[in-house]
């Protein structure tokens, strides 16, 4: 993360994001702006956007919005205004995978990748918190794989969510 708040460009900006938000690569570069409530502090992946076709609810901390909000300015002072909050090369477009992946070879980071940092998450929250998998899991997106556990569990731990992404963003920007 210092490395990434030390450069500029958008690849540096969606992988912050991407990092805060433990979102897929699809999920963060094609994030929409009809998609985030910055008064409510959430992200709504649509589930056409989503690997398991089900809707995301992902609460977004504080150096999330102000990821965010940086973006907003950017796109606010544009003549015209993008639907995307990351922009590729061509402005109205959402950039590409490789943006991130030339962010971290400009690092001398090319031995990870921007989902490589879904993992690291999972890492955190099972080896530096309390928080139990269930939640952990749900900030990941992953379908329950038991079908019995899955038919009954259809709350998404959304408030929980909101401290575990907070205790994260402390912990990815304590550096």
């Amino acid at each position: 993360m210092r490395l990434l708040e030390s450069t500029s460009g958008q690849g540096a900006w969606v992988l912050r994001f991407l990092i805060l938000t433990a979102t897929r690569t699809t999920e963060a570069r094609a994030a929409e702006w009809s998609e985030i409530d910055m008064e409510e502090r959430l992200w709504c992946i649509p589930a056409e956007r989503m690997k398991a076709s089900r809707p995301h609810r992902v609460p977004l901390s504080e150096p999330a919005i102000e990821i965010l909000r940086h973006m907003r300015t950017i796109n606010d002072e544009h003549p015209a205004p993008s639907k995307y909050v990351f922009n590729g090369q061509t402005w109205g477009k959402h950039p590409s995978e490789a943006i991130m992946l030339k962010r971290l070879k400009l690092m001398g980071r090319t031995d990870i990748v921007p989902h490589g940092f879904r993992s690291t998450f999972r890492d955190f929250v099972a080896e530096k918190t309390d928080f139990p998998r269930e939640v952990a899991e749900a900030a990941l997106a992953h379908a329950l794989q038991d079908k019995t556990e899955a038919a009954y569990q259809r709350g998404d731990y959304l408030e929980k969510r909101r401290e575990l992404m907070t205790a994260w963003a402390n912990f990815c920007m304590s550096g």
